[in-house]
This record gives C-alpha cells, structure tokens and sequence, in this order.
C-alpha cells in the first residue's frame, strides 16, 4: 500500500506510573468545558479508560495538504453544491434549438434506438418554457431562470455531457458521490478526508449542510465513510434558523464562566487525550474506538470554537442581502451558503451543500410540471449560490477555493404526461469554478435533443478524477485496501479533464 496511507502502528513499553482514577481524572480537568464534555460522552459507552497498564502511543496524523507524494495543488478547500433530485439540463444550460423546432411532435432521434422512459410513457417533445440568452464573454447560453448565476459565466467551467449509468434516485446519487451504485463506498469528501487529513484541530474535516426539508435520497449513505475510518465521515450540520438545533448561545453563556478558561480547556485535553491513548494501546482490536475518541474529543473543542464560525448574525446587511438571507425564497439555502463559506474560512476542508430532500416534491426531481416545478427550485439558489462566487471571489479565496455544482442526472427531452420531465441518465451537466478552473471553458456535447451524451462524454470517474487533481491527489494513487482489493474513488476507470484546468 502507498506508504502515504499508512497508519502508524501504537507502541506499548510497559508503564509503572500511577494512573489516576475516573475521579481524580474528572475532579482536576473540571475546569474545563470540553474536557468535561467528553469524559460524560466516553463515560455512556464505557469508553473512559479504566487504569491500564502499559502506556499508549501518539494517534497517527494524516499529512496536510501538500504534504503527500504527489503534486502541489491549486484548491485548498472545496464546497459542493448538490441539487438533489435530477436538475434539467435542457432547461437550465443545455441550449437546444431543435427543442423548439419540435415541440409537441413525436419524438423520435432517428437512429432506431428503442425509445423509453423511467417511470412514464415517452410523450411528445417538450421545449424548454422559459428563455435562453447567451452572457458573458465566453458566450454561454443559460436560462432566464437563472438571472443571478448567469453573471459569472465566465468564472465557471462546464462539464456538457456527462452521463449516469442509471436513472434511478438511489443509485445516482451514490454514483455521483461515491463512484459507484451500491452503498457501502466511500464520498468523495470523505476521500479527501482521508487523503489530506484536516486544516484546524478545532472544526471536521468534511460538513453537509443538507435542505432543512429532510436528507436526500439514500439518506446519510451519500456522506458515509464507507470503509475508511469512520472519522472521516461528514458531519451533518442541521442549520435550521432559530431551532434549538442551530443556537448556540448555551455554550457561548458557558464560555463566559469565569472558570473556563483557556488553559484550563487545553490542560483538561491533554489529560484525557492521554487517558485515551493508554486505552486505545489496550484495544487496538477495535478498529472504531480510535474513531469515536477522535469524534468525541472534536465535539468537545468545537463547543469553544463553532460559536462564532455558525453565528452569521456577526455578518454586515450588505452580505445578508447580497445572499438574500432575509428574503424567504432564498433564506434557508442562502443561510447554508453562507454557512459553507464561514465554515472552510474557519479551516473546515470540505463542505457539502444540498438544495431538496427526497421524496416527490420539493426538489429537482420535476416529473409533474416544469414550469411550476422547476422555477421555485431556482429562485431558492440562484441568488445565494451567485452571491457565494461572488462573495469568495472579493475575499481573494476563490483562488483556492474550489466550488462544485452537481446533480445526479438529467431530464428527458419529452414530456411525462403532458408538461412534466423523467429521469434521463443519457445526459446531464455539471460545473465546476474557482481554484485551477478555466474560467468559461467546457468539454463535452450532447445530441440535438440533450437526450444522450454524444462527444467528450464524461462519467463521475473524470469528474472525481479532475476534483482530487486540483486538490494535488493523483486518483489512481489514492487507494484503501479493503478485503483484498486497493479500493479508490473512481474505482478502475477516471481521466482528468485537463480542458477545463487552468
């Protein structure tokens, strides 16, 4: 195995000094929150170390960025924007004329390819209801449904023509996510995870901000570790606006304590950190344990550090409304938005942001109606994801900031019963700005219809591939061996599309 993945191995001399109790241990690291925090949540797994007997060694660290065997990289950080559901090509980006020309007659591409759908009968053709126009100096075509998005064009490269190998929810959204259909694998932010370890001590390596409606589709199997260590699976952030889950003034009340301080939060750490090496050189068997200490002692630092990264209240009106925080179509994805650029400022490597949950309304899976469905859909995040590049870009951070906007497959060219789209694995887009992106650049071309991939065509291997190209990970060499195999994200296949790099 590529020694860069190694984990190191725990040395265990023997130890004659005397172990304080659980007591003891509590009683001197009291002071401070974290510390306290930990002990009670190692304390109901029956994880706080009873006195062993030998002492532990230091936990391995994952090599920062730049630190690996293989080449200087152009993003530092990453947020990825999913649109859950299956967003419509032919309606957002994909500019097809012979949509127009065609409308409401039989569809049929000529080439004797027998014609079906996923879940309907193949209707008519359907043009695209609303206005294309072509913006910026790169001359791309976007749709009047996105005003806001269509500005920055020439800060975006496209990936025109990529292609599922289903059109089914489920196993799309792991394909995109994982590099493959079935569960069990792990995401492409866990990967990076994995492959270049974290940029601060005191916030995750990788956050999912999913829509405040509900998880998508598969769940939380889109963010799973799979069978990396378990730490380097997402942290899911519920930012629900003035819940219980998103207020932390507890914790900021708690940080006011004149007790709590500093050296106290530091000292109470290092104590039990010590504790937990003893007892994870003693229970080396189980490959969790490490993980859950790593969590548990995160959780603990972040009760003193996440405070004021989640607090956007500290951000001025002209942001709030650049974003459009305060206005209610856009509020909860601009809120989140928000959120991932706070979060990778404060040393957060990899953000993951959804717009839909499952189900069959509210997201982008548009079988019914696509000129009631898909507008909503649009106005939520066309201003704050614009707002985003923007904001990113005025703060110097695009240039190593690299921002992701997938879906996991496309709509089909005719209609489902009479103004709705079906499921359409043949084609789909995807963009890609900021860190090593060329700018107004794309690659790829589909049919005259927007029905198949046709030239250039792209899988989620080449989209995964150019992704941890730009993080300076060379796909094939980032590997996790799993029963037998050298496991990696784009699996056997994967090319870097060097069309769209800088």
């Amino acid at each position: 195995m590529n020694p860069f993945l190694h984990r190191s191995q725990f040395q265990k001399p023997p130890d004659t000094r005397r172990w304080l109790s659980r007591r003891e241990a509590l009683q001197r690291a009291g002071g401070g929150l974290g510390a306290v925090a930990l002990a009670q949540l190692l304390g109901r797994q029956g994880l706080l170390a009873d006195p062993p007997r030998r002492a532990g060694a230091v936990f391995p660290v994952k090599p920062g960025l730049n630190a690996g065997p293989h080449f200087p990289a152009k993003a530092r950080r990453v947020i990825q924007l999913f649109m859950n559901g299956g967003a419509s090509q032919m309606d957002l980006f994909d500019h097809k004329p012979e949509l127009f020309k065609r409308h409401d007659q039989p569809f049929d591409p000529g080439s004797g390819v027998r014609v079906e759908a996923a879940t309907s009968v193949p209707g008519k053709v359907l043009k695209p209801v609303f206005d294309f126009k072509r913006h910026g100096q790169c001359g791309r075509w976007v749709s009047s449904l996105l005003p806001h998005l269509s500005g920055h064009v020439d800060d975006m490269a496209f990936f025109m023509a990529m292609t599922s190998k289903t059109n089914v929810h489920g196993p799309g959204s792991f394909m995109m996510n994982t590099g493959f259909l079935l569960p069990g694998f792990p995401c492409l932010g866990a990967w990076a995870s994995y492959g270049l370890g974290s940029l601060t001590d005191n916030l995750p390596t990788f956050v999912v901000l999913p829509d405040t409606k509900g998880l998508p589709y598969n769940q939380k199997g889109n963010f799973t570790a799979g069978f990396l260590p378990s730490n380097h699976q997402a942290t899911i952030i519920q930012a629900k606006p003035d819940s219980g889950e998103f207020s932390l003034n507890d914790l900021k009340r708690a940080q006011n304590s004149n007790y709590i301080t500093d050296k106290a939060e530091r000292d109470g750490l290092a104590l039990l950190q010590r504790f937990n090496q003893e007892h994870a050189s003693l229970n080396d068997a189980d490959p969790q344990l490490e993980s859950r200490i790593r969590a548990y002692e995160l959780a603990a630092r972040m009760q003193v550090s996440a405070p004021e990264t989640f607090d956007i209240s500290s951000e001025p009106a002209s942001i709030r409304s650049l974003y459009g925080i305060d206005d209610k179509p856009t509020s909860d994805f601009a809120r989140r938005c928000l959120l991932a650029r706070r979060l990778i400022e404060s040393g957060v490597r990899f953000v993951q942001v959804w717009s839909g949950a499952g189900g069959a309304a509210g997201n982008w899976d548009n079988h019914a109606n696509i000129e009631k469905e898909l507008p909503p859909m649009c106005a939520s995040t066309d201003k704050p994801i614009a707002a985003l590049l923007a904001d990113l870009k005025s703060r110097g951070m695009l240039e190593d900031t690299l921002v992701l906007w997938n879906t996991e497959f496309g709509r089909m060219p005719f209609s489902q019963g009479s103004t709705g789209r079906d499921h359409n694995g043949g084609t789909f887009v995807g963009w890609m700005a900021g860190a090593g992106v060329k700018g107004g650049a794309s690659y790829g071309e589909s049919d005259p219809w927007s029905w198949k991939a046709e030239r250039d065509i792209t899988y989620c291997y080449d989209f995964h591939a150019t992704v941890l190209h730009l993080m300076g990970i060379h796909h094939e060499k980032l590997t996790f061996r799993h029963n037998g195999i050298d496991r990696r994200l784009t699996d056997v296949h994967g090319e870097v599309v060097t069309q769209l790099l800088a």
